[in-house]
């Protein structure tokens, strides 16, 4: 894996490092609390908020700025093109991500009160949390609180974060967790340098924040860090060659291995679905037990997974509700990395089906806020790419949905997901400042499927008005799905935003 060139350690000890923060969201804000007193100062830099030290730097001042600094520490906001950064890389200065920065500052664990598993002997010395970390295009924030409830199963102090939950670089300081389920998105990879997880996941890879990373190619590798230095397990998807390949370009830890995880027959060393039971060939026996690879561990059925189900596949001869729900794929996809993960940990195959049926989703995640006149309104504004609203439309029968989608594209097309999917739509409605996209490509690959583009004109009232419309094309037995497939912040503030608009316009139709 090539690395950046740009130095790796600031020129004097952290405690005494001039620190540049760039970034004063929620994440750099979290940083200013904790490197205030580690460092000898820190100058914060943002592009908007008015606190700010200095506020949308030109290139002139940036580079000024960081003439002066040992160390920039960058939210997942400020890509490699940003003046500030591109000042620090042209300065030779390190430029350090937030999970750089955790890692550093990782502390030791302190025993569990109730001595449980994850405690050591009394008064033990230990070690830091070690790290359960997981990456992908789609489906990291399930599989990270899946690996979480699993975890909790298992009687171990643990807590999801990163991109999900408590803001990674506090739980790091954190002596009463045992573990820690790390969601890590491509931005905050591409300034890590050091992290060595105990093991880590590539879900899945499909072009996404190419705005960001330029290429397809750059977006994998920086997903791909992931797997650098990994003590025990790098967890890949067999349906998907690219992660494998990540995997072999990986530098790791003598030990460490390669295991699969797939929705079908696992081979030997991997993960899988055998029937209905999720199933371990790789953590199941010592690697000299000659019975090893004729053996594998039950972890879980489908049936354990039958609350994180869909609707029903099929409508009856009535338009009702069919009467069978069938888990996607895609879920039992993330159930089985989130295992891996576990199992990678020592966690036993009993904590496993525990923490996998006490799971349950969190917001705006095919989440379906209300039934009217037998049409299901579904919230899955976390589809925030192509490929996420690819999988929450696979998920339907044909011809029954009506498709609020459209947002900030973020640099992919939408040909691949229409091509696929149009077989299961009854209708689209597009949303989104700049429609023009997404709608052309439904005309160009689904010219059977009846589009109304939203007026982007109005803002307040744009999801009303796609409700409405969405309402007036759904027939019984249909489901209005919001899987946007873009970004949402040309009309919303976040896609939790969208969601509760969404979800807030549904329970306002009479």
């Amino acid at each position: 894996m090539i690395l950046p060139d740009a130095p790796v350690e600031p020129r004097v000890a952290l405690a005494d490092a001039r620190v540049v923060l760039a970034g004063l969201g929620v994440t750099g804000r979290s940083l200013q609390r904790v490197l205030g007193p580690r460092v000898a100062s820190v100058v914060t830099v943002d592009d908007r908020a008015e606190d700010a030290d200095h506020v949308a730097p030109g290139a002139q001042e940036a580079a000024a700025l960081l003439a002066e600094a040992d160390l920039l520490v960058a939210s997942p906001g400020f890509a490699p093109h940003h003046p500030v950064v591109a000042a620090a890389l042209a300065a030779g200065v390190p430029v350090w991500s937030e999970v750089e920065l955790a890692w550093r500052l990782r502390v030791g664990r302190t025993p569990a009160p109730d001595g449980g598993q994850g405690s050591g002997a009394p008064g033990e010395g230990r070690g830091p949390a070690p790290w359960l970390a997981v990456t992908g295009t789609n489906g990291k924030t399930t599989t990270v609180e899946m690996l979480d409830s699993i975890l909790r199963a298992a009687g171990l102090r643990s807590a999801a974060v990163g991109n999900v939950g408590r803001s990674l670089v506090e739980a790091a300081l954190d002596p009463g967790l045992d573990v820690l389920a790390v969601e890590l998105s491509s931005f905050q990879l591409h300034f890590t340098h050091t992290m060595s997880v105990e093991a880590g996941a590539v879900l899945n890879i499909a072009p996404d924040h190419l705005d960001w990373h330029g290429t397809l190619d750059a977006y994998a590798a920086d997903k791909g860090r992931i797997y650098e230095r990994a003590q025990v397990a790098c967890v890949y998807s067999v349906a998907d060659a690219r992660t494998e390949e990540l995997v072999r370009e990986a530098d790791v830890q003598e030990g460490a291995r390669a295991v699969g995880f797939v929705v079908g027959v696992p081979g030997p060393g991997d993960l899988g679905l055998i029937e209905d039971v999720l199933v371990d060939r790789a953590f199941h026996a010592p690697a000299d037990d000659p019975d090893r690879r004729s053996h594998a561990a039950e972890l879980a059925t489908l049936a354990d997974l039958e609350h994180l189900a869909g609707p029903a596949d099929e409508p009856d001869e009535r338009g009702q509700a069919g009467r069978r729900r069938v888990v996607a794929g895609h879920v039992v996809a993330d159930a089985l990395a989130a295992a891996a993960l576990a199992r990678a940990h020592g966690v036993s195959a009993r904590a496993v089906r525990d923490g996998l049926r006490a799971f349950r989703p969190g917001d705006h995640r095919i989440q379906q806020v209300r039934v009217l006149d037998g049409v299901a309104y579904v919230d899955d504004s976390k589809a925030t790419n192509a490929h996420a609203a690819a999988a929450s439309l696979a998920a339907y029968a044909h011809g029954t949905v009506v498709w609020v989608a459209g947002g900030l594209a973020k640099g992919a097309t939408f040909d691949d997901l229409v091509r696929s999917r149009a077989d299961r739509l009854r209708a689209a409605v597009v949303i989104g400042a700049d429609p023009g996209p997404l709608a052309d490509t439904l005309a160009r690959h689904a010219p059977q499927v009846p589009v109304v583009v939203v007026d982007p004109g109005d803002t307040e009232s744009v999801m009303r008005r796609a409700v409405d419309r969405a309402r007036d094309l759904a027939q019984p037995g249909d489901t209005v799905l919001l899987a946007p497939a873009g970004a949402s912040q040309d009309q919303f503030r976040s896609y939790a935003h969208r969601g509760e608009v969404f979800a807030e316009a549904v329970r306002d139709l009479a």
